[in-house]
């Protein structure tokens, strides 16, 4: 089997019903030829044709059903989860996740590291170190690639990432590192790579794995900072890459960019924790008793709590997280809203580990949108948490580079 060529972008209508048959191969079966033959619309003889290439490269299997009404017994087939394995990492401003999947998207294994800096050298250490384990556990596997999601702005064309770098403490502004890391993992590892931004790999993971097949126009919200993109079950990357990015900032003009809510304007920059964090901080210098309550509550104290500290007391119904935790849905609410008028997506996905601020957030995100996006664009729209959660920019990642193995079979 030839090397996948992971910069291919245009698919032939060969690659394409690979694809489709192998997805569903890889969702439905063991399923038979007629069965797939009517689901794609594909005449059963070519259907065949493209099954026997892919039970020849052991990618599929075949085998009898156990009941039939009489004469041959039908053949089923299935997808081999063997026939193939792909490593994918997530990396974010907070942690990395490294994963090896096998063909129909299960996790092998994973691991897991805390990031503690955000220089440069420290994110491509910290990168090839994670892929280096990944790789020293998987001897005997098969491994056709490796898929990276990555914050930043990724070039599609060079598998760069101008990553941001913040100039010094206090200071907005940030410096973009130019990093080739597609060359830097194909020279070390020796295997085809592919970069990708960490929500767009997210999107692409969610409805791959997650999502019915149905659905196929998603947003994925990375908290509130960037956005994945599906379209017509495809992913939506703009002219170079680098689209997905739902803020706008300029440092140098910063002072004529305001508007009635301040820092929570749904088109200004805004942390990865949509500023939660300084929120409950604020409220608890305010209220004494109400801090105690929080501080106590959670163990923890006002310079070191986090993002899960104050979900954890918002499940325990404390005031001044679930007051926090409101405005912040209702702010993730508006900015969606305006994404769904925009783009009229079937589904809107939110992750980047918001997933664990329980229902009352989500219901309130729902609710906003519903209450500011036309009633036709919302009309059955669904608003889900990540099913992926952790998970999902690296089996993102890694899905992306199976949906190139799927096409390039023949």
């Amino acid at each position: 089997m030839r090397p996948i060529d992971l910069q291919k972008e245009e698919l032939t209508e060969k690659e394409k019903r690979n694809i489709e048959i192998m997805e569903i191969l890889r969702r439905r079966g063991p399923i038979s030829r007629p069965e797939i033959s009517k689901e794609t619309g594909i005449n059963i003889v070519t259907i065949s044709s493209y099954v026997d290439n892919l039970i020849k490269h052991n990618l599929v299997f075949e085998k009898e059903l156990d009941i039939s009404e009489g004469g041959r017994r039908p053949e089923l087939l299935d997808l081999n989860p063997q026939g193939g394995y792909v490593i994918g990492v997530g990396l974010n401003l907070m942690n990395m996740v490294g994963v090896l999947v096998d063909l129909k998207g299960n996790i092998i294994f994973k691991t897991q590291i805390e990031r503690g800096g955000v220089s440069v050298g420290e994110v491509v250490e910290c990168l090839l170190d994670i892929i280096r384990k990944i790789i020293a556990r998987s001897k005997g596997y098969n491994i056709q690639g490796i898929g990276v999601g990555i914050a930043g702005i990724v070039d599609k064309n060079e598998g760069s990432v101008c990553w941001p770098e913040r100039l010094g403490p206090g200071v907005t502004n940030y410096a973009s590192v130019n990093i080739r890391f597609k060359d830097l993992i194909e020279k070390e590892f020796g295997l085809p790579a592919i970069i990708e931004n960490d929500a767009t790999s997210a999107c692409f993971g969610e409805r791959w794995l997650d999502l019915e097949p149905g659905i196929k126009n998603v947003l994925y919200m990375f908290s509130g900072v960037g956005c994945g993109i599906v379209i017509n079950g495809e992913v939506y990357r703009g002219a170079n890459g680098y689209a997905g990015e739902v803020s706008i900032y300029n440092h140098k003009e910063n002072g004529l960019f305001n508007c009635a809510l301040g820092k929570t304007c749904f088109l200004k920059r805004w942390d990865t924790d949509m500023g939660i964090v300084d929120d409950v901080k604020s409220a608890l210098l305010k209220d004494k008793e109400g801090a105690e309550r929080f501080l106590k509550l959670t163990s923890t104290d006002i310079n070191s709590m986090g993002l899960k500290n104050i979900f954890n007391a918002a499940r325990a119904k404390d005031a001044i997280a679930m007051a926090a935790l409101d405005q912040a849905a209702k702010r993730l609410g508006i900015k969606i809203a305006f994404l769904v008028n925009l783009f009229n997506p079937q589904a809107v996905i939110i992750g980047g580990g918001f997933e664990d601020a329980g229902e009352d957030f989500l219901n309130r995100v729902s609710q906003t949108i519903r209450d500011w996006a036309f009633r036709e664009a919302t009309k059955d729209l669904k608003v889900v948490y990540s099913r992926l959660k952790e998970n999902a920019v690296a089996q993102g990642a890694a899905s992306l580079v199976m949906e190139k193995f799927f096409a390039q079979l023949w």
